[in-house]
């Protein structure tokens, strides 16, 4: 048995928690290219109906996420993060496998509300490591940890779609399934943490919580930091297929070359998100955050404005890079304002920030190409990344007191 006064090996963590968000990231996304499918098969065949079912059924695992994540949080700092890690691979399991028996589209969508309660795998994950990792290599760690769920939401579709197309879609609920299972068994047997579980009476109140930040205004606005980034990415969703067929005309692989530019951004922020962390780490993750906001705007303008889909392609490489840093240092800045023993709400709060830009990304998107055009799109983006730069700057220059960096 490991001795107590020997230190937590907190890379072993990280590597763990990476196969974790990864197989996560896998699990939540092998299912994407086929729930309109599965949605159908469950007896909605109308075309209008199907598109309404279809929306609801991908959102509200975000909306239910948001409402609960502050609950998983404050068990987290009370019970330990590892528990809550283990709780929500094991639920998701469950859950999945569940999905893979419903009989009609009612139980479909209560199961997905159900998803959404027991998720936050990922933002546990980030609390559990943020809170071991040395404060200078928290960028680093963090951004490294940030690939794991998007090389797993990257590879999922592919997967999910070669799985359906060969054996069926309820089978593929079962494999995500067993794929949480063994996420559920690898972290109970290598993620190390000693936690020492407190009261419920001796737990902070929400209040409590930002009262005993140092910079709770400046915590605010790296919540909404969040949310924007998530509005930002999530508006293009809904109409990059569209776009790419009027950029490309009626070509054969439409299917393909609009995969191919969704996936991308993922590529290029699985190369930079490291990078840009241990460069954060160097110079202040603050720097990192307004200088890849400030680079995204510029990125998003022309996008408007591309006659070829390699065009937007380029320009969503080069997108994907300034991206891939800005959640892992607004999570960097979180840490570094906060303690240890309010980290898991810190996290979750943002987590449900998060969620809630996931859920209205999607809708500003839809509603804008509806009235104005597909390149509407990114030009609304555009302003509201570009507000996000002002106001984050602002925060970051004009709260309680400057960052403070752990070689300051």
């Amino acid at each position: 048995m490991t001795p107590v006064s020997e230190p937590i090996n907190w890379k072993r963590n990280l590597y763990i928690a990476w196969v974790g968000c990864f197989l996560t990231g896998a699990a939540f996304s092998l299912i994407m290219p086929f729930l309109p499918l599965y949605v159908e098969m469950l007896g909605v065949t109308d075309p209008r109906e199907l598109n309404m079912w279809s929306g609801a059924v991908f959102s509200i695992t975000f909306l239910f996420s948001a409402i609960a994540s502050p609950f998983w949080g404050g068990l987290a700092d009370r019970r330990g993060r590892k528990i809550m890690l283990l709780r929500s691979a094991l639920g998701m399991a469950i859950v999945m496998a569940l999905m893979g028996l419903a009989q009609n589209i009612g139980q479909f969508l209560v199961l997905r509300a159900l998803l959404g309660l027991l998720g936050g795998f990922v933002p546990n994950a980030n609390a559990l490591i943020a809170t071991q990792v040395p404060r200078n290599k928290s960028g680093w760690a963090l951004g490294t940890l940030s690939t794991g769920a998007v090389g797993g939401a990257l590879i999922g579709p592919l997967i999910g779609g070669l799985l359906a197309d060969h054996y069926g879609l309820r089978l593929v609920f079962f494999i995500t399934a067993l794929v949480l299972l063994i996420c559920f068994i690898m972290t109970y047997i290598f993620v190390e943490e000693r936690f020492k579980p407190v009261q419920k009476k001796d737990m902070l109140s929400a209040r409590q919580v930002f009262a005993s930040l140092t910079k709770p205004r400046l915590v605010l606005s790296l919540f909404i930091t969040t949310m924007i980034i998530q509005v930002a990415t999530g508006s293009i969703a809904p109409i990059l297929t569209l776009y790419v067929r009027e950029l490309a005309g009626n070509i054969q692989n439409l299917a393909f070359v609009s995969g191919m530019i969704a996936a991308v951004p993922g590529m290029a922020a699985l190369l930079s998100a490291p990078r840009l962390g241990r460069l954060g780490d160097k110079i202040g993750p603050e720097r990192i955050l307004i200088c890849m906001l400030a680079v995204s705007v510029l990125l998003l303008i022309p996008m408007a404005f591309v006659q070829t889909p390699w065009q937007l392609g380029t320009l969503r490489f080069l997108l994907g890079a300034a991206d891939g840093a800005l959640l892992p240092a607004v999570q960097t800045l979180l840490i570094y304002n906060c303690t240890n023993q309010v980290a898991g709400r810190i996290f979750s709060y943002n987590q449900s920030f998060r969620d809630v830009g996931n859920v209205s990304g999607p809708l500003i998107g839809a509603f804008v190409s509806a009235s104005y055009g597909f390149r509407a799109v990114f030009g609304v983006t555009a302003l509201v990344v570009l507000f996000n730069v002002f106001y984050s700057w602002w925060s970051l220059q004009h709260g309680p007191s400057r960052i403070r960096l752990p070689n300051e």
